[in-house]
C-alpha cells in the first residue's frame, strides 16, 4: 500500500470520480465536468485513503477535533472514514486521539427525539466540518451553523475537492469566522490527474 494517502487518493478520484461532459450542478450552474466523490469515498480503498489523508491534513495544521461531522449525504462517508481512521491510528500509535462522528440532517426529525444532529453532540467540543465537493459552500455552511446551534465549537472546515467557483471560498471563510477552511485538492488538480491517466506512457 502507498505511503502517501493523499497522492493515492488523488489518483483514485481522477480515475473513478471525474467525468467530462455537460452537467448541471446542485447550484444550478452548468459545468463541463463533474466530480462524484461518493464513488471514491464509498470505495473500500478510497474510504481508507480519505480518512488517512484528512488526518494528515489535520496534523499539518495542528488541529485536534473531538469529532467530525457534515451535512448528509455527501459528508456521510467522509465522516465515517475519518472516524475509523482515527481509531486505527490510535491503535497503531498507542493512544492517538479518537475523532468521533456526527451527521447533520437537512431538517429536524418530525418523530422520535426530533434531533437534527445524529451521533456525537457535546457542548463546547471542538469539531471539524467536512464535505466532499465545495462549490458555493452551501452544504458546508449549513453544517457549520447546525453544529454551532448545538453548542459545538467549529475549529475548521475541510473539503476533499474545492471547485474554486461561485464565491464558495469567500462564503465559507466568512461562515468559519476565523477558523480555517482547508481542502485536499482543487478541481483542477483532479482534472490534471485525470488527463495524465488518459495520456499514453
Amino acid at each position: 500500500m502507498t505511503a502517501n494517502p493523499r497522492t493515492a487518493l488523488l489518483d483514485l478520484l481522477a480515475r473513478t470520480s471525474f467525468r467530462l461532459g455537460n452537467f448541471t450542478l446542485s447550484s444550478g450552474a452548468k459545468s463541463d465536468y463533474y466530480i462524484d466523490c461518493r464513488t471514491t469515498t464509498l470505495h473500500a480503498e478510497g474510504a481508507r485513503l480519505t480518512g488517512l489523508a484528512i488526518l494528515d491534513l489535520l496534523a499539518e495544521h495542528n488541529l485536534h477535533p473531538a469529532a467530525v461531522g457534515g451535512l448528509t449525504l455527501g459528508a456521510d462517508p467522509v465522516v465515517s472514514a475519518v472516524s475509523i481512521a482515527s481509531a486505527w491510528r490510535a491503535q497503531q500509535n498507542n493512544g492517538s486521539p479518537l475523532i468521533h462522528g456526527f451527521l447533520v440532517r437537512k431538517a429536524e426529525k418530525t418523530h422520535g427525539t426530533g434531533r437534527r444532529i445524529e451521533g456525537f453532540c457535546e457542548k463546547d467540543a471542538p469539531v471539524l466540518i467536512v464535505d466532499d465537493v465545495c462549490t458555493t459552500g452551501a452544504s458546508t455552511i449549513t453544517a457549520i451553523e447546525a453544529a454551532r446551534e448545538a453548542g459545538m465549537r467549529v475549529i475548521a472546515a475541510v473539503c476533499l475537492v474545492e471547485r474554486e467557483e461561485a464565491g464558495g471560498r469567500a462564503a465559507l471563510e466568512k461562515a468559519c469566522q476565523g477558523a480555517p477552511f482547508l481542502r485536499l485538492f482543487t478541481a483542477n488538480d483532479v482534472r490534471a490527474a485525470h488527463v495524465r491517466q488518459l495520456s499514453p506512457v
